[in-house]
Formats: structure tokens, C-alpha cells, sequence
């Protein structure tokens, strides 16, 4: 009987030592497989990064200055005070595509490094994403921005999950401890997202959670159990770059941040990035050439593709110049737009202003405004409007409404401000306004060149055409601030403006230094009469009440026709 259970022990030992023996040698030889598979697959990959194409104009033409960055000297002056400090703040910078947005938060991170009383060092990383991409899954698996944690019930848990212990996975916040988080397109981030971003500003950490935790498990690692309970650090810096409005975004970031604005760039700017560009391709360009560039142009990414383009119809052609038949060539093929830009009429006429406008971003731009009276005896005149949208539809909270357009509510303003201020019935006229050039006109601050046009319309005195203003006009002739007055001064400058008329309130001391033309703050509507309609010098008021002028005769006058 003992012999029998020997030889039984004896055999079953047998056979579990040839299957530990197969299973290792199945394992080596799987190993085998695998070092083998991985080096063939390892040599794939070094010969496909052994293969490089030239770099891209676009990243050669990418500032590695701040010098190089054309046009947003005050931009980058306000966002080095935001972030080179010794308390450095969260930042959005809102601007139009390719003017440097992505390129000086960048700098100005390396730049803060270099300076002794900022708290980031050497080793402060850039962590950069763009909020279009970022994707999120709703059960936790994966955040790239904010982190996740690993559920040992999901595949590729590891040992940690064989044991049944959760893994956090830190994401771009923590990456970015210490440093700066670039997030570009800000305003694209999904809500979710956005509030979770909100709590980690607030709390300069990540909590994260997992049903699966357990603070009591011996087999969870200290590490692990440090994350659950006191969180993952994300101390960092938030730059956020949007081309939408501040309206548009988010209102618990923006009062979490430092509003910075880059404004579009000005064709001489354009005409800057492109000889640049041109410069590092090792080609020349004709001065038509390049002036073209500055006319179509928006901003300078489109400056680079254009002279990319057109360096290619050169280099393909054996030429080492680029012509201005080249540019023309991808102006016409890309459908390009010239920038809209206007100058002030040659001569003074009755009823046509020099207004200020913005467009785009913070963009300033002569706006002319027409106005016509005509008398009439039997019937009550009738007022038009034309150039503009009679209505608007605002969308915002889930609700749309409808509004008057507040270019027309000017105009009404206006007539009203006629009939108080200055004792004219204008039910005795038939007045039309008139907003040349096709473009919308959206806010109240046409209203004092609007007022302008229609007393000169119906005094019959011409408007000086030297003069381009810009104001908000109350019912009983104040004139009240508008925005964008620096960027209007710059357009009124460029468009050949002289006196520049803008309300008092956004009077400011270096407006006293501006060169070629002169800035005149005014509080009333008769200031701004006194000083935009074209009269005799040696004319006195005999009643200031309704300054009543008399207009100095000119020749060929050309009186817009509606």
C-alpha cells in the first residue's frame, strides 16, 4: 500500500514538472517572440523618424522674440505684468487668429524664468492644449485635462489592479504644476469640462474619487492613499486664448482671469510679417508685391500662406524674386477679400460725416454716415433709414429676443436732440440717413456724427471733411463714452483726420501726444457743432441757445444724392 502511494506521489510530481517545464519554456519562448516583434517593430520606427521633410514656413516665420511679435507691443507689455510678477495671475488673452497669441504666452513664460521675483524656475513647464480636441468620458476612464482614475475592473489594470486597487492617472493640471496651462480656444471648452477646470483654479488641486478606493486595504501603496485623501497638486498658471468676445465667454473664468486684448494687425504690420517670411525662405519680393500682401491680408498667418505660395510659382518658375503677378495670382485662386479701408473725403460736404467705427477685433475704421432734408409744406416729413438692420435677434439663456437696432434708436435720439436743443421741427423735413459701404451698423456710438449729418443737412452748412468723431448721444445733447476710442483714433489717424472729436469721459493724457492730429474732448453736442460744421471764422453766434450758422459758400460742393 505504501509503495502504491509512492509511485502515485511519484508519477503526479512527474507530471506537474513537465507542465511548469513546457509553461516556462513556452514563456521564454513567447518572450523570444515578443523581443523580436518589438525589435522589428522598433526598427520600423527609427527609419520612419529618420525621415524629415523640410520646416514648414509657418514654423520658421514663428517669433522666438518678443520683437517678432509685429503689432501687440501693449498686449504683451500688460501680459508680462500679468504673469512675470511676483504674484502672477491667470490670464485670457482674446484676439483675431495669427497675431501671436500662442507665440508670446510661450516667450512670456521663459521670460518670467529669467526674472528674480517671479516664483517660476527653470524647470517650470508649458503645458499646452487646445480646447477643440480636449475629450472626456463621462464614467471617468479618461480626462486629459483634469485626470482620471483607473479602475482595477478595466482592462490594462496591471498588478495594483489584479490586488483590486484604483490607479489615479494625473492629467495636463498636474502636468502644469508649477508652470503655465495653455489652453488655446478657451471659449471652445465643453462645460463639463470648464466647471471642473473652474474648482481646480480654486482649489489649486485635483480630487478625484473611485468607488473602489479603500483607505483600510494594506495592498493600496501610501502613494495611492495620499492622492484620495489630500488630492493631486495643480498650482499653475491658466493662459487661455479665445477669438470670441468677452461675451461670449464663460462669466466665472473671466472673473477668475486678467482680460488681455490683441488687436488685429494694420496693414504696414502685414507688409512686416511678409518681408520677414520672405527673408527666411532666402527669396526677395517686389514692393507692389508686398504692399498687396498688406492689403489682403487679415492677420499673419494669411501673410506667410500668401508668400508661401507664391515663393513656390517663383522657385518653380527658376525665379529668385516674387512679383506682384504672383501675389495677384493667389489673391485671385484664394478667393482673398480686400481689407476694408477709407479715407476721408477730399472736400467738405453738406450732410457727410467722418464717423469712427470698430470692427472685428477691436479693429478701428471710417464709418461715412449721409444725411439729405428736404422741406416739405402740406404733409408731416417722414424720417428713413437705410444702410442698417431695422431689427436684431439676441440669443442668450435659451431665450431669444428682438430688439430695435441701436443705430436706429440714434437716429430717433437724434431728432429728438434737434427739436430740444437746437428749436427745429423736423416734422417740417423729410430726413433720410443713409450708412454707405454695405457693412452693419450696430451701436449707439454714431450718434453725435449722426446728429452732425442731419443739422448740417437741414442748415444747409457743409461738414468739415477734416473731422471724424465718435460719441453716444443723450436725449438732451450729451455725449456720453463709447468704447474702442484708441483703436478709432489710430483708423481716423490712417484715414487723413486731423480733429478727432471723442467724448470727455474717455479723455486720456497720452491722447495730448499723438502726432499729426489733434484729439478734442467734448461734454455736448454743441461743442462738437461748433467745431465739425465749416463756417466763416469771422461769423459770431448772436444766439448760442440755437446756434444758428450761416453757411460760407463753396465751390463745387458735391451734396450726396440718396
Amino acid at each position: 500500500m505504501t509503495n502504491t502511494l509512492i509511485i502515485i506521489e511519484i508519477f503526479f510530481t512527474t507530471i506537474i514538472g513537465f507542465y511548469f517545464l513546457n509553461a516556462l519554456k513556452g514563456q521564454q519562448n513567447n518572450k523570444v517572440a515578443f523581443n523580436k516583434e518589438g525589435k522589428k517593430e522598433m526598427e520600423k520606427l527609427m527609419k520612419l523618424k529618420s525621415i524629415s521633410l523640410t520646416e514648414p514656413l509657418t514654423e520658421k516665420s514663428r517669433p522666438t522674440s518678443f520683437q517678432e511679435i509685429i503689432g501687440q507691443k501693449q498686449g504683451i507689455k500688460a501680459l508680462q505684468a500679468a504673469i512675470c510678477g511676483p504674484n502672477p495671475q491667470n490670464v485670457i488673452i482674446y484676439g483675431p487668429p495669427g497675431v501671436g497669441k500662442t507665440a508670446a504666452a510661450r516667450l512670456v513664460l521663459e521670460d518670467a524664468k529669467n526674472r528674480k521675483c517671479s516664483p517660476f524656475k527653470n524647470d517650470s513647464k508649458f503645458v499646452e492644449l487646445d480646447a477643440t480636441t480636449i475629450r472626456f468620458d463621462d464614467r471617468g476612464i479618461a480626462d486629459p485635462l483634469i485626470g482620471s482614475v483607473h479602475d482595477p475592473i478595466y482592462q490594462g489594470a496591471g498588478a495594483l489592479g489584479v490586488a483590486g486597487v484604483p490607479q489615479p492617472k494625473p492629467g495636463a493640471v498636474t502636468k502644469a504644476h508649477g508652470g503655465v496651462l495653455f489652453i488655446d480656444e478657451i471659449g471652445e471648452l465643453h462645460p463639463v469640462e470648464m466647471n471642473k477646470l473652474l474648482k481646480v483654479l480654486e482649489d489649486r488641486k485635483v480630487f478625484l474619487d473611485s468607488g473602489y478606493f479603500n483607505s483600510e486595504d494594506p495592498n493600496t501603496p501610501e502613494y495611492i492613499k495620499d492622492i484620495f485623501q489630500n488630492g493631486l497638486p495643480a498650482d499653475f498658471r491658466l493662459i487661455g486664448a479665445t477669438t470670441r468676445s468677452p461675451e461670449e465667454i464663460t462669466p466665472a473664468l473671466r472673473s477668475r482671469c486678467v482680460e488681455i486684448f490683441f488687436r488685429g494687425l494694420l496693414p504696414d504690420e502685414i507688409e512686416i510679417v511678409a518681408l520677414n517670411s520672405v527673408e527666411k525662405i532666402g527669396l526677395e519680393i517686389e514692393k507692389k508685391a508686398y504692399k498687396l500682401v498688406g492689403k489682403y491680408a487679415t492677420n499673419g498667418r494669411e501673410a506667410v500662406n500668401l508668400i508661401q505660395l507664391s515663393a513656390g510659382i517663383a522657385i518653380g518658375d527658376s525665379r529668385k524674386v516674387i512679383t506682384r503677378s504672383d501675389i495677384e495670382w493667389v489673391i485671385e485662386n484664394g478667393q482673398y477679400s480686400p481689407r476694408p479701408e477709407k479715407k476721408i473725403a477730399l472736400q467738405p460736404q453738406i450732410g457727410y460725416v467722418n464717423g469712427l467705427a470698430v470692427y472685428g477685433s477691436n479693429m478701428g475704421m471710417i464709418m461715412e454716415i449721409e444725411a439729405s432734408a428736404k422741406k416739405v409744406n402740406i404733409r408731416k416729413g417722414v424720417l428713413k433709414t437705410t444702410g442698417i438692420v431695422e431689427e436684431e435677434e439676441i440669443s442668450g439663456n435659451n431665450k431669444k429676443l428682438k430688439r430695435k437696432s441701436t443705430a436706429r434708436a440714434s437716429i430717433e435720439n437724434v431728432i429728438t436732440v434737434l427739436e430740444k436743443v437746437f428749436n427745429i421741427n423736423c416734422d417740417e423735413y423729410d430726413i433720410h440717413v443713409n450708412f454707405p459701404g454695405g457693412m452693419p451698423v450696430d451701436g449707439p456710438s454714431a450718434g453725435i456724427s449722426i446728429a452732425v449729418a442731419v443739422y448740417s443737412a437741414i442748415k444747409n452748412i457743409p461738414v468739415d471733411n477734416q473731422v471724424a468723431m465718435t460719441g453716444e448721444i443723450s436725449l438732451y445733447g450729451n455725449v456720453k463714452p463709447v468704447g474702442g476710442v484708441s483703436s478709432k483714433i489710430q483708423a481716423a489717424k490712417k484715414a487723413g483726420a486731423t480733429k478727432i472729436i471723442i467724448p470727455k469721459e474717455n479723455w486720456q493724457n497720452n491722447f495730448e501726444k499723438i502726432k499729426d492730429a489733434e484729439v478734442i474732448s467734448v461734454t455736448n453736442i454743441k461743442e462738437v457743432i461748433k467745431i465739425a460744421l465749416k463756417r466763416d471764422e469771422s461769423q459770431n453766434f448772436n444766439n448760442e441757445s440755437e446756434m444758428v450758422l450761416v453757411a460760407k459758400p463753396y465751390n463745387n460742393i458735391n451734396i450726396p444724392h440718396n
